[in-house]
């Protein structure tokens, strides 16, 4: 027995996977885990005040470096495949969300100057702090993709929904393990899901904080920051 399909503006995403009631206990208890807001919250505060100098400045960079908006916005699905407004430091030339939209790859023309070093030292994905404010996002959860991604893996890859079982994180387990960067193959997106359904199923705090700990030692590393 399927579940209901939730639609997103003009973006139905079609479900794969049959019912899992132990997913399902596994994705309340994670839901309803007021520590993990807790630490949400107080992080991204102290993060926000710490960083507001810095921010400030590559905001004034990215107007200077490219003609155009500070913030990149683009439409992600959330929890529950709810959707929401992810923020972004605008790194392209182009703002897409639409039925079709182009994944960044290596060597990207449509990447500004100063665009390439805020992807290939992740301070693009600074202000996805404010998603996390606002409750849209978690730290850690599943990586967001844009609607129109979800559209298309969700009609290829079985139990793809699953992933929506849990906030949409700034870092995920996923990337941690590995899975980040341009999917040039279907697999690559199936090692992605299993790992966000995996976090789910055996979430802790002390998992989010190894999660955590691992994108700040290895994320100047990372060659799939691109």
């Amino acid at each position: 027995m399927k579940s209901s399909v939730h639609v997103l503006g003009r973006y139905e995403l079609v479900p794969q996977a049959e019912p899992d009631p132990d997913l399902d206990v596994c994705s309340q208890r994670l839901q309803q885990a007021r520590i993990k807001r807790v630490i949400d919250v107080v992080a991204v505060l102290v993060g926000l005040t710490l960083l507001l100098p810095f921010l400030l400045l590559v905001a004034a960079a990215v107007v200077l470096d490219c003609p155009g908006p500070v913030l990149f916005r683009q439409r992600r699905t959330g929890l529950n495949g709810v959707p929401f407004v992810i923020y972004k430091f605008r790194t392209m030339r182009v703002q897409e969300d639409g039925p079709v939209v182009a994944q960044a790859r290596r060597e990207d023309e449509r990447t500004t100057r100063l665009g390439k070093v805020l992807r290939r030292w992740s301070i693009d994905e600074l202000p996805q702090l404010l998603n996390v404010l606002k409750g849209e996002m978690s730290l850690v959860g599943p990586r967001p993709h844009a609607v129109a991604h979800d559209h298309y893996y969700a009609a290829r890859i079985h139990g793809y929904n699953n992933r929506f079982k849990a906030k949409p994180g700034i870092t995920g387990l996923a990337q941690v393990s590995g899975y980040r960067g341009e999917i040039r193959h279907l697999d690559e997106m199936e090692a992605r899901v299993r790992a966000d359904v995996d976090y789910i199923r055996v979430w802790t705090v002390g998992l989010d904080i190894q999660i955590l700990v691992t994108t700040l030692l290895t994320f100047s590393r990372d060659s799939a920051a691109y």
